[in-house]
């Protein structure tokens, strides 16, 4: 099944933060190409604001969504680990956006490690609710996936992904179904197999049991006759 991901947010780490320090002014002109749609642009300028104030996140952010756009998803990693501790209350989007880097790099395990740790963060985040289910479907975890788009859906009832969503969640519901039917049918084969080498076991044991009543009896004929000489005496 094709995953389903949301929008991702990354940061990223890049040699061209030994260029110079940088200023507000520098956050700003970056800020300004970056709404404009021109990373590129961006890019040089939100490197020098990010050495000038690493504590600034709105900036950080911008920045690894210039990374995100340029590709560079090893340095997206590199920093997404280092401002994740101290990430406050952006904490559960930080988790979720390195999941996201993960996933994309095709480490879906990785990024459940820290869609999982998003979740931890703020119960209410949607996006790790269905980014975590999306890398669960591409591990094969999928009884655990579909818990994971019922309770997005929750969260986010009016979702443009709705319908997509609860597609998935049907062929889930239809797969799971069809499991437990074979389960029950695999069950019910095996109880009907162990009943019928009971009933086997039982009719030879029954059989053997006549042989061996039958035995006795003869045995005992053979005790009554042992004192016979040949001769009868007649009274």
């Amino acid at each position: 099944m094709k995953a389903i991901l949301a929008i991702t947010i990354l940061f990223a780490f890049h040699p061209l933060f030994a260029q110079g320090i940088g200023t507000n002014a520098d956050f700003t002109q970056g800020e300004e190409f970056f709404i404009r749609n021109k990373p590129g642009e961006a890019l040089p300028y939100l490197e020098k604001a990010f050495v000038a104030d690493q504590t600034n996140l709105e900036g950080a952010l911008y920045l690894a969504m210039c990374y995100e756009q340029m590709e560079k998803l090893d340095e997206a990693i590199a920093i997404y680990r280092k401002i994740l501790p101290s990430g406050g209350d952006k904490t559960a989007l930080i988790a979720c956006n390195l999941g996201n880097v993960y996933f994309r790099k095709g480490s879906a395990a990785f990024a459940e490690q820290f869609y999982t740790q998003a979740i931890r963060a703020d119960p209410a985040y949607a996006p790790a609710w269905l980014n975590r289910a999306n890398a669960r479907i591409k591990t094969g975890a999928l009884r655990e996936a579909l818990p994971d788009y019922e309770h997005y859906l929750k969260l986010e009832p009016a979702s443009t992904k709705r319908p997509q969503i609860e597609r998935l969640v049907s062929l889930l519901q239809e797969e799971f179904a069809s499991e437990e039917i074979r389960r029950l049918m695999a069950e019910e084969a095996a109880r009907a197999e162990t009943e019928r080498r009971q009933r086997l076991m039982d009719e030879v044991s029954a059989s053997l049991q006549v042989q061996a009543d039958g035995a006795e009896g003869i045995a005992a004929g053979a005790e009554d006759l042992s004192g016979y000489d040949g001769e009868f005496e007649l009274e």
